[in-house]
């Protein structure tokens, strides 16, 4: 779960500190006091949108630290298979620093890419957000919906119709390279040919470029080279300490000192003949030969040649060259390969036909009893009469998922037909139509904290009750972590913050607090009043609080 959030210097936020619990949490405050911007931050911290001007006015940076705790040992396996490693507690931080020109994320203090982000926080968070609704829109989420209620029956499967669907495009790729007439296939034939042997005359050698790089910097550098060696040479050959060795070696047995003066000359001397010897050795091996370096020289440009055609190394070469010999060979023997790569490619496509159809008819059986439970769940939402049911159509191709498109019907109004989504509800309804369909899937969802912002926007009353007992349902098995202005739903709130904005040294900032029980009533009465709270309308709040309670 969602155990901490931290942020400092993001929008109206100087800073702030919420420690979130299990359950229902639920978040309140004045229109425009920087509710959105919570939940804002949790995104933009999980991969999300950066806004423009999102750092505070007046700071360097934004920070926002995410805090999880993983405990589910499915869930821990996962996130190390992807080199996430929670520590004893099972806690995971997420970090992102937000600075002018770039945005630093981290995990447990790695950096880490957006892309990787994204892979991971999806298993432990899901935000739908105020217009997240609006993706029931798009046929492509509701056939994405079904399979995620059906994963862990059609997993299998599906892994099963993506090998054989790569199989499939790898054949059917084959067979449209034997595409050609008969000069175009002679005409291949002798380029390839041409290739194969220039490879094969170069007679590459492993480590050959290597070796010849090295010798040829030497030829290249051969001058400067010579000339320092000979600086180092005559520094080396002075007498220096041969004489100063003699003149110590005259005196040396007037001072035990000066003994080991001498010796050390002694040493030093020895040391600057072996050097000598060195140098004049590596001079005397030194013999710049001009043909050698041409050849050379001719050499590299060859391997360098082949590099840029055929590949970045010998072993890459010698792979293009099998590929090519394989190739040639395909093409001597046309008709043959042809007929065999249809065949297996008849074969492929029948057996994903089968599959495809299994995933298929598994979809529209799962669908019925999806829909079922879905009509079920907005019937509680007050959506009275309705129907709802998913229609397949068989595409004309087969993709990695199948063959099907599934699309999402509903009938609001008795004697009325089934339509799409798209062609009937509102915003309203369908933000609805989403919760019912999250608590569908909380039974099956493993993700472990849910986020809503807003999902009560355009109801009231008993609609509202019925969305607030939806969301406490799916808190029973998930955190539910919520933003709300209705006070039928914060009355079920486990743990209730409040978001407020004040003015503090002129500037206007956004702050946030978790209540306690007096002022969770107190937060339940300004819902239920406005701008004027009286007594009655406490003893209201208090009521809902102690029904609220009683309906958990």
């Amino acid at each position: 779960m969602l155990s901490e959030l931290h942020v400092k210097n993001l929008a109206l936020i100087e800073k702030a500190d919420v420690e979130f619990r299990e359950g229902f949490n639920v978040l309140t405050g004045e229109t425009g006091a920087g509710k959105s911007i919570i939940i804002g931050s949790v995104a933009i911290a999980l991969g999300g949108k950066v806004p423009k001007d999102i750092i505070r006015k007046g700071a360097e940076y934004a920070y926002i630290e995410l805090i999880f705790t993983v405990r589910d040992p499915g869930k821990v396996r996962l996130l190390k298979e992807m080199d996430v490693h929670p520590d004893g507690d099972g806690t995971v931080i997420i970090s992102k620093k937000i600075m002018p020109s770039r945005s630093l994320s981290k995990i447990n203090d790695e950096t880490v890419t957006a892309g990787k982000l994204r892979d991971i926080t999806g298993l432990l968070i899901d935000i739908h957000g105020q217009h997240e609704h609006q993706s029931l829109l798009y046929k492509s989420k509701h056939l994405e919906i079904l399979d995620r209620y059906q994963e862990k029956k059609s997993h299998e499967l599906k892994e099963n119709i993506a090998e054989t669907y790569r199989e499939y495009i790898r054949l059917k790729d084959r067979l449209a390279s034997f595409q050609l007439d008969e000069e175009a296939r002679l005409r291949e034939m002798d380029f390839i040919r041409y290739e194969i042997e220039e490879i094969e005359n170069a007679r590459l050698k492993e480590g050959e470029e290597e070796e010849l790089s090295s010798k040829y910097r030497l030829f290249l550098h051969a001058k400067k080279i010579t000339e320092s060696l000979s600086m180092a040479y005559t520094a080396v050959n002075s007498d220096i300490i041969g004489r100063a060795l003699k003149e110590i070696e005259a005196v040396a047995s007037y001072d035990d000192r000066l003994s080991v003066i001498r010796d050390q000359l002694f040493d030093a001397d020895s040391i600057l003949n072996d050097i000598n010897h060195e140098i004049t050795s590596y001079m005397d091996d030194m013999a710049f030969d001009e043909e050698e370096y041409r050849q050379m020289e001719e050499r590299l440009d060859l391997i360098h040649n082949l590099e840029a055609k055929y590949g970045k190394s010998p072993d890459q070469i010698f792979e293009n060259l099998e590929e090519k010999r394989k190739r040639l060979k395909e093409l001597e023997d046309y008709d043959a390969v042809r007929n065999r790569t249809a065949g297996e490619l008849l074969k492929v496509s029948g057996r994903l036909e089968v599959i495809c159809t299994q995933l298929s008819e598994m979809r529209k059986s799962t669908a019925r009893e999806l829909t079922k439970k879905i009509k079920e769940g907005l019937t509680d939402l007050n959506f009275m009469d309705v129907e709802f049911s998913m229609e397949f159509t068989r595409i004309d191709h087969y993709t990695v998922s199948g063959f099907d498109e599934a699309e999402f019907m509903i009938s609001t109004n008795p004697g009325e037909p089934l339509k799409p989504l798209n062609t009937v509800a509102s915003g309203g309804e369908l933000s609805r139509i989403m919760l019912a369909i999250k608590t569908v899937l909380a039974d099956t969802d493993d993700i472990p904290t849910l986020i809503f912002d807003e999902i009560d926007t355009g109801i009231s009353g008993r609609t509202a009750q019925k969305v607030s007992e939806k969301l406490t349902y799916i808190a029973g098995n998930h955190q539910v972590i919520c933003i709300t202005h209705l006070p039928q739903i914060a009355a079920m709130a486990d743990c209730h913050f409040e978001i407020a904005k004040e003015v503090l040294d002129g500037r206007t900032t956004t702050s946030i607090h978790s209540l306690g029980k007096e002022e969770m009533v107190e937060e339940l009465a300004r819902l239920l009043g406005g701008v004027e709270i009286t007594e009655a309308v406490r003893a209201n709040a208090r009521e809902m609080k102690r029904l609220a309670k009683e309906r958990k």
